[in-house]
């Protein structure tokens, strides 16, 4: 039934959210809104902000220990490090270099990968098609975002979506029938206008003066955005149970990308998912892109609610704009 040859998936996963909590009430004394508005349009009541000093590739190892620990692996076993994020400590070296040097993995490989909030799922995949190729045996996988940094606090359209942290796991063969089963990824990039970051490359290079414009942090539009989530979000996952011949009726629980309440629901709609097989964190925690799905996919693990056999879905869509999900058979 797997697209893939061998039998792949999660042997252990983790998270890190930093202490330091901003609520809608604190927000509310940055810009013009109210705890009530951001609710009822989000689901968000707060989110997790990095203090100074702390950093993404902080995050990602703490993120990274937790899954490697509960992989019951060391860090010598990690082939390769894979770190989705839009927000690296800095351009060169790789996140994924700063991270592998602060663990000690000295025998694995990594880069990064940017694909904004689409970039665990597209991450995932790119594992399990190196571990399928026969070229790694354990991929350590990681989300990680510090959003706060890249926004302009005085949007109240984009500063109250965001939150950081880290969340990782551990992907290696398991025993044959289980694992992932199947994927379903894509970019649109003549929209991919709609959430950027202007001055945050060569084509603009980010200076004092356009820091003074807003062009070096987060611009959204986000009624396009919105369109294109609710479009894309369930029939992503419509696309993966369709190449493996399963239907939604063979879904048992979806972990969606953590970025709206009402395009969570619209996807669970469409699934024809009760509540009780959807998971939702997205009121602690806000948006945090690329850590979304691993920092829910943690959660749900570990308060019991994915059993052995039960066939997981999880997708996300962001920046790009771009899409991916994945099914899995958990063991």
């Amino acid at each position: 039934m797997s697209m893939w040859n061998k039998s792949i998936g999660i042997i252990g996963t983790g998270k890190f959210l930093p202490d330091n909590i901003v609520t809608n009430k604190d927000i509310e004394k940055m810009v013009d809104t109210s705890d009530e508005w951001i609710r009822e349009r989000t689901g968000i009541e707060e989110r997790c902000i990095a203090p100074e000093g702390l950093n993404t590739s902080d995050m990602a190892v703490e993120a990274a220990k937790a899954a490697i620990a509960d992989a019951g692996l060391s860090v010598d076993d990690i082939d390769c490090i894979i770190v989705a994020t839009m927000t690296p400590d800095m351009n060169i070296p790789s996140t994924a270099c700063l991270v592998q040097a602060k663990l000690g993995a000295d025998k694995a490989a990594g880069f990064d990968l940017h694909i904004a909030c689409s970039g665990y799922i597209y991450s995932l995949i790119t594992a399990v098609s190196y571990i399928n190729s026969g070229l790694f045996k354990n991929v350590l996988v990681i989300g990680a975002e510090i959003m706060s940094r890249v926004l302009n606090w005085k949007d109240r359209s984009t500063c109250i979506l965001f939150g950081d942290g880290a969340g990782a796991c551990i992907v290696s063969e398991v025993p044959e029938g289980y694992g992932m089963l199947s994927m379903d990824m894509g970019i649109n990039g003549g929209a991919g206008m709609n959430l950027t970051i202007p001055a945050s490359g060569v084509a603009m290079i980010p200076t004092d003066a356009r820091a003074a414009e807003g062009l070096t942090y987060l611009h959204m539009n986000g009624p396009e955005v919105y369109k294109f989530a609710v479009r894309t979000m369930g029939k992503t996952v419509i696309n993966a149970l369709d190449k493996i011949h399963l239907t939604v009726e063979d879904l048992d629980f979806f972990i969606p990308h953590q970025a709206n309440k009402r395009i969570i629901d619209s996807a669970a709609h469409r699934l024809k998912l009760p509540a009780e097989k959807v998971f939702i964190n997205l009121p602690k925690y806000g948006n945090t892109t690329a850590a979304s799905i691993a920092i829910a996919l943690d959660e749900a693990l570990h308060s019991g609610l994915i059993k052995r056999g039960d066939i997981v879905a999880m997708a996300g869509f962001g920046a790009g704009l771009s899409w991916g999900s994945l099914i899995a058979k958990w063991y």
